[in-house]
C-alpha cells in the first residue's frame, strides 16, 4: 500500500523529471494517454515501470501480470523536501537550471524555473546545497566540517543592481582593486599566476614514488595559495574594502588623531574581524573625546571657574582674545607691501573697509604656511587708464593685467546680453583661466551690475 516514504522515493526515481513535461514520461498502460501528475506506479510490476493515470487506477485496470490489488505508489512532485516554500519539482528544476546555465548565473536560472526570483534561487541553493552540513562527508566531525567550510567555501560578492563599469586601468578601476561589480569578481586575482605551476603536471602510472610525492607536494602548495587568495577576498568582503572612496569618507568622520591611530592599527583588522575592529576604533574615539572634555574641565578649574554659566563667559572672552591676537598679526602684512607705495595705499584702503565693517576678510598670518603673493603693480601696464578704481583693485588682487581683464569683461558682457543672463559654469567655459580667478571676476561683474544671473 501507499506509504509516506513513497513520495520521497518517487522524487528520486528515474522516471521523475523536474520540468513535469508529460512528453518525457511513458504513456499510461491503460488508455495510452500522456501522464500528468499525480499518477500511479505499481510497486510489484517491472521493470519497466507499470504506470497508470488516475482514471485507469480508479476503475481497477488489470493487464497481464498486473492486478488491481498490487501495492502502488503515488507519483507526484507537489510536496516540499528541504523548504516548505519549494516543491520537489522546483528543487529538481533548480538543479537542472544550475547545470544548464552554470553556477552564479541566477537570473538565467530564475528565467528557466519561472516560479522563483533570482534572489530566491541563489539563497535556496547556497543554503541547502552548498552550506548544508547534511551534504558533507559523514567521516568528518562537525568541527572539521566548519573548518573546511570556512576555508574552502567560495567567497561570494553580491553584484549590485546598477553597478558602475569603470574602464580598464582607470583611476576608479584601480581604486576598486580591479573589482568588476557586474560579475562580482576581480580582473586579476591575488597570486594570479599560481596555476602556471600545475600546467605541466600529469599523473601517470609509471611515475616513481619520489616523482609522485613531488607532484603531490606541488598540488598541496597550490592549494595553500588558493587558501591565501580566499582569505584575502574574505578580508576585502568583510571590511568593505572594495569601495575605497566610501571607506575613506567613513575614516574622515574621526578627528585627526583618531585617523592617525586608525592608519597604524589597520594592519590588525584582519586579526580582529570587521565588527570587533570597528568597536576597537570607536572605543578609542570615545576615549579621545573624553580626554578632550576632561582637559577642558581642568582648564576651567585652573581658571577658577566652578559653574557652566561662568564657563560660557570664559569661552566668549577667550574667543575675543584670540580674535584680537589675529588682528595684531595683520601688521606683518605691511612688511610685505611697504616697498610698493601703490600697494601700501591699497592695503590701507582695504583695512579701513575692514574696520568699518564693509568688508569681511580674515587676516592672513604670514608666520605660518605659504605666504600669499603681493598685489600686482599696475604702473605702466597697457589699459590701466581704462579701469576705474574698483577694477584696478580687482586686477591687483587677482594679479591680472588690465588688457586681459578688459577682454574677459567684454566676452562675458556680450554673452550675457545674448543669453539674457549668465551662470558661473558658462563663464568658466568662456574664460580658460584659473577657476578661482574666474569666480572673482564673475562675482565682481555681478556685484557692479555689468552682467546678471540667469
Amino acid at each position: 500500500m501507499y506509504s509516506s516514504s513513497a513520495l520521497l522515493q518517487s522524487a528520486q526515481s528515474s522516471d521523475f523529471t523536474g520540468t513535469n513535461d508529460p512528453f518525457d514520461k511513458p504513456p499510461c498502460r491503460g488508455c495510452s494517454s500522456y501522464l500528468m501528475e499525480p499518477y500511479i506506479k505499481c510497486a510489484e510490476c517491472g521493470p519497466p515501470p507499470f504506470l497508470m493515470c488516475l482514471q485507469c487506477f480508479a476503475r481497477g485496470f488489470e493487464y497481464r501480470k498486473h492486478h488491481s490489488d498490487h501495492k502502488y505508489e503515488i507519483m507526484t512532485s507537489d510536496f516540499p523536501i528541504l523548504d516548505s516554500s519549494w516543491t520537489a519539482q522546483e528543487e529538481m528544476a533548480l538543479l537542472e537550471a544550475v547545470m544548464d546555465c552554470g553556477f552564479g548565473n541566477w537570473q538565467d536560472v530564475a528565467n528557466q524555473i519561472r516560479t522563483k526570483t533570482k534572489e530566491e534561487c541563489e539563497k535556496h541553493y547556497m543554503k541547502h546545497f552548498i552550506n548544508n552540513p547534511l551534504f558533507s562527508s559523514t567521516l568528518l566531525t562537525l568541527k572539521q566540517v566548519e573548518e573546511a567550510k570556512s576555508a574552502d567555501m567560495a567567497i561570494t560578492f553580491h553584484p549590485s543592481d546598477d553597478p558602475p563599469r569603470p574602464t580598464f586601468d582607470s583611476v576608479l578601476s584601480r581604486d576598486m582593486a580591479g573589482y568588476m561589480p557586474a560579475r562580482a569578481d576581480f580582473i586579476e586575482e591575488f597570486d594570479n599566476y599560481a596555476e602556471w605551476d600545475l600546467r605541466d603536471i600529469d599523473f601517470v602510472e609509471d611515475d616513481s614514488d619520489l616523482l609522485h610525492a613531488l607532484k603531490i607536494a606541488v598540488v598541496e602548495i597550490y592549494h595553500s595559495r588558493l587558501k591565501e587568495r580566499q582569505r584575502r577576498k574574505k578580508i576585502i568582503r568583510d571590511h568593505g574594502l572594495i569601495s575605497l572612496r566610501k571607506f575613506q569618507i567613513l575614516e574622515r568622520r574621526y578627528p585627526k588623531e583618531i585617523q592617525d591611530l586608525y592608519e597604524i592599527l589597520r594592519r590588525f583588522a584582519r586579526i580582529l574581524g570587521s565588527t570587533e575592529h570597528d568597536k576597537f576604533i570607536e572605543s578609542h574615539a570615545l576615549e579621545f573625546e573624553l580626554r578632550k572634555e576632561i582637559r577642558r574641565l581642568q582648564e576651567y578649574r585652573a581658571a577658577g571657574i566652578q559653574t557652566f554659566c561662568s564657563a560660557k563667559v570664559y569661552e566668549h572672552l577667550k574667543q575675543a582674545r584670540e580674535e584680537a591676537r589675529l588682528k595684531r598679526t595683520v601688521l606683518s602684512e605691511v612688511l610685505d607691501y611697504i616697498h610698493d607705495s601703490a600697494a601700501c595705499q591699497q592695503w590701507l584702503h582695504r583695512q579701513a573697509a575692514i574696520d568699518s565693517g564693509q568688508l569681511q576678510i580674515t587676516p592672513i598670518s604670514v608666520s605660518q604656511g605659504r605666504r600669499s603673493a603681493p598685489p600686482l603693480n599696475l604702473t605702466g601696464l597697457p589699459g590701466t587708464e581704462k579701469l576705474n578704481d574698483k577694477e584696478k583693485e580687482l586686477c591687483q588682487m587677482v594679479r591680472l593685467v588690465p588688457g586681459a581683464y578688459l577682454e574677459y569683461k567684454s566676452a562675458l558682457v556680450s554673452e550675457c546680453e545674448k543669453l539674457g543672463g549668465l551662470r558661473l559654469a558658462q563663464a568658466r567655459a568662456l574664460i580658460k583661466i584659473d577657476v578661482n580667478k574666474t569666480r572673482k571676476i564673475y562675482d565682481f561683474l555681478i556685484r557692479e551690475g555689468y552682467i546678471s544671473k540667469v
